[in-house]
């Protein structure tokens, strides 16, 4: 009886584990299937505060959007609302390439993002003007590195190849690889090749590229430093500028699952129920030696961006000598303005300190301890890596190979030594030290920038790991410009890069300018900036209502000025920046809606300036509804609390946090604001 009841009980016992099993199962597959169907929506809130390391804090109530100070602070900016897209041919413009084309041209880029997309709107406009078939380009340098994952060649790593050739149809022939032939002529470095000068004229490829094109039906091209097409071109040729905005802003799309990213990033950043400013700082290491902006820093990041000016002044990249004053420099706005400056900036405009600001860029030079004062006056500062997991960037970078580091681990002997020595020299001493010996030259100390920028003039090859973290450089900048251009507010801590072209931050300014021109993009004036900072660096966290006054004044001017600015210089060096008046038009009612804040001399200084002069076709004019104005808020004052001119960095809790109280004083205010408009129209 005793084995029958044991038999029992075992069974018993299986049937229960069994039973287990199943239900275990059948719950992982429950979790897994929701995880699949909930991973958009809601969930994407609920992970951003539960998974994802930023946890939104908001110390102020959200301002009404019918309020003033919502829209001084996220616009839209009145006088440009009449500015609206148009990229579409006007004049005489055939609506489809010839059937035969004079042949095909190869393109291989070189460069980073902002240079590889200007590149390939340049060569778009090549390829029209020689009537020749384009081959979908090359991107060299960012993405021929082992270990890039093989899901993805060149130029479909970064855009999507098929949006671009049907975007484009109508404009140029494209296709996706050379015919067998030729390829194979390639592989033989058979075909001509052209390493073209940085914006060259049309007249460059009617007169030296067109006949050889003919002759062999194949040419390849080589560009690098971000364009092969000079910016400006003759007013007949007005129509290829407008192709330019077809290609840089319809045609480049990213690829799938960057661009689902990038969406999925900007739903998290505005599931809090808040408008954000996007922030880029600019500042990367080739546009600080580039610059001379060397001392801007400390210790070994000093050396390391000295370092990288000699290696530009050896090559003729610059022609300046290696010792450069970068307070000079930074007073006239050559540097870039660093986080805490652009901090205090926003937090004298009245920006309050639970603001959410998005930081982009591939590379922030000094990584995050630059960024340590702008986490100090903002709460909410975050970037992609706060709002997205790392199994979600694996994603968008594919498949990619194993790479074996042969960084030798520290051996345990010189740990035993190095704690031997860590006792030997602690603890109080009656007398100074003398100088340490010689430090000892093990192999895991001397690898990477710390160990050759002081054992060696010359820098090291890039390893394999550092070419394919610059092929991941290019996937970040894409989800952070999709971000920066749909950001409410969005202000560049710098607009040149380590060529002295524009940079990333010109290019997001120049697609807000076509795609949104009334959204607030701030243009700060570095060298006025500089000046204003100066004035009060003594007393810098304590400002006094003069001050803060000017620099307000300054951001609201910049909205205008900084388009001035833009289309004087950095149209010159990259029509993306500064696509108008080519790719705008001008509602009708123009006249109708005057400029706030302007005097009839101003507004035609706007209107120069812009230089918008196209009327909007009717399929716009119908397309649009006109915005119902409130007559009595026509004026665009700009109003603050009086609590704002003293301390506008105040302890956190506190209840006159600046643009988040109420207006005690509503005729003062207007009346300041009003001294503020009439001193920008001087």
């Amino acid at each position: 009886m005793k084995g029958e009841s044991k038999m029992v009980f075992k069974s018993k016992m299986k049937w229960v584990g069994l039973v287990g099993l199943v239900l275990s199962a059948f719950s992982i597959f429950i979790h897994l299937l929701l995880a699949r169907y909930t991973e958009d929506g809601i969930s994407d809130y609920q992970s951003s505060v539960t998974i994802f390391s930023w946890r939104p804090i908001f110390e102020n109530a959200d301002l009404p959007r019918t309020s003033p100070l919502h829209r001084k602070f996220w616009g839209p900016v009145r006088r440009f609302e009449p500015l609206n897209p148009d990229a579409n041919p006007r004049g005489y413009y055939a609506a489809a390439p010839p059937l035969q084309t004079n042949g095909y041209i190869f393109v291989r880029i070189q460069g980073g993002f902002h240079e590889i997309r200007n590149s390939i709107s340049d060569v778009v406009v090549v390829s029209r003007l020689l009537n020749a078939t384009l081959v979908i380009p090359e991107i060299q340098s960012t993405t021929s590195s082992k270990g890039i994952s093989s899901e993805f060649k060149s130029f479909a790593y970064l855009y999507n190849e098929d949006q671009f050739m049907i975007a484009l149809a109508k404009d140029v022939k494209i296709v996706k690889t050379l015919p067998k032939n030729l390829k194979e002529a390639r592989r033989k470095k058979e075909i001509p090749m052209f390493r073209v000068p940085h914006s060259a004229s049309p007249y460059f490829y009617l007169r030296n590229v067109l006949p050889v094109l003919n002759k062999h039906s194949v040419v390849e091209l080589v560009v690098s430093d971000g364009g092969c097409l000079q910016a400006v071109l003759p007013p007949n040729l007005e129509e290829y500028q407008r192709l330019r905005c077809r290609v840089a802003f319809h045609a480049l799309r990213f690829r799938q699952e960057v661009q689902e990213l990038a969406t999925r990033i900007l739903n998290r950043l505005r599931a809090p129920g808040r408008p954000f400013i996007a922030f880029d700082p600019g500042m990367t290491r080739d546009a600080l030696a580039y610059h001379g902006c060397a001392e801007l820093f400390q210790d070994v990041h000093t050396e390391l961006i000295q370092h990288k000016r000699s290696w530009m002044i050896k090559r003729g990249i610059v022609k300046g000598k290696l010792s450069v004053d970068s307070a000079k420099q930074r007073l006239n706005g050559s540097c870039p303005l660093m986080p805490e400056e652009v901090g205090i900036l926003l937090r004298a405009y009245g920006y309050s300190s639970d603001t959410i600001i998005y930081v982009s860029g591939g590379e922030v030079f000094g990584g995050q301890r630059t960024l340590i004062p702008l986490h100090g006056m903002f709460e909410n500062v975050v970037d992609r890596t706060s709002l997205s997991t790392g199994w979600e960037l694996n994603r968008i970078y594919g498949l990619e190979v194993k790479i074996a580091t042969n960084t030798p681990r520290i051996p345990t002997f010189v740990q035993e030594e190095m704690k031997l020595e860590a006792w030997k020299n602690s603890g109080p001493r009656p007398r100074p030290l003398p100088p340490p010996p010689a430090r000892p030259k093990y192999p895991y100390n001397i690898e990477g920038w710390w160990g050759w920028v002081a054992e060696s003039d010359n820098e090291p090859d890039r390893t394999v790991m550092e070419l394919r973290t610059n092929a991941h450089k290019l996937l970040w900048e894409a989800i952070d410009y999709v971000i920066c251009v749909e950001a409410d507010v969005f202000i560049p801590g710098f607009d040149r890069d380590g060529k002295g072209h524009p940079n990333f931050a010109s290019l997001v300014m120049g697609h807000r300018l076509y795609q949104s021109a009334a959204s607030i993009t701030y243009r700060p004036d570095r060298k006025e900036v500089a000046k204003l900072l100066q004035e009060t660096r003594d007393h810098l966290y304590q400002a006094n209502r003069t001050w803060l006054t000017s620099v307000r004044m300054h951001l609201r001017k910049s909205l205008f000025d900084g388009l001035t600015e833009a289309s004087a210089k950095s149209k010159l060096l990259s029509f993306l920046s500064h696509p108008v008046p080519e790719c705008s038009c001008l509602r009708s009612n123009l006249n109708e809606i005057p400029f706030p804040g302007l005097s009839p001399p101003s507004q035609a200084q706007a209107q120069a300036a812009l230089g918008a002069v196209h009327r909007c076709p009717a399929w716009i004019e119908n397309a649009l509804i006109p915005r119902q104005r409130d007559k009595d808020n026509d004026e665009d004052i700009d109003e603050d609390d009086s609590t704002s001119s003293g301390l506008f960095f105040r302890p956190r809790g506190g209840n006159h946090e600046v643009g988040g109280g109420e207006i005690n004083n509503k005729e003062e205010a207007q009346l300041e604001d009003q001294e503020e408009l009439e001193g920008a129209e001087r």
